[in-house]
């Protein structure tokens, strides 16, 4: 289980740290048009935030954050364009 956590504060960064960067970011976001978001557009963003903490706190060189974030963004575009292709 060290093992793991010691990999994870290289990608990641400091737990502590990395969640105080992820709210912060949250609560920046919160307080224009968020709650008028769909849950899909919320958590998205959220996630997206995220992953912004882990490369701001951690290693931003690691490919899996960006991937990740192109992931959230996409999986977005396609649940919008479910309701545009009608």
């Amino acid at each position: 289980m060290n093992h793991l956590l010691d990999a994870r504060k290289q990608t990641h960064g400091d737990f502590v740290e990395q969640f105080r960067i992820s709210q912060e970011l949250k609560e920046i976001i919160r307080d224009y048009q968020f709650n008028t978001l769909s849950d899909v557009h919320k958590e998205a963003l959220e996630m997206i935030l995220m992953k912004i903490s882990r490369i701001v706190a951690g290693d931003a060189h690691h490919a899996d954050h960006w991937q990740d974030i192109a992931g959230y963004a996409m999986r977005s575009v396609e649940w919008m364009n479910q309701f545009n292709d009608k």
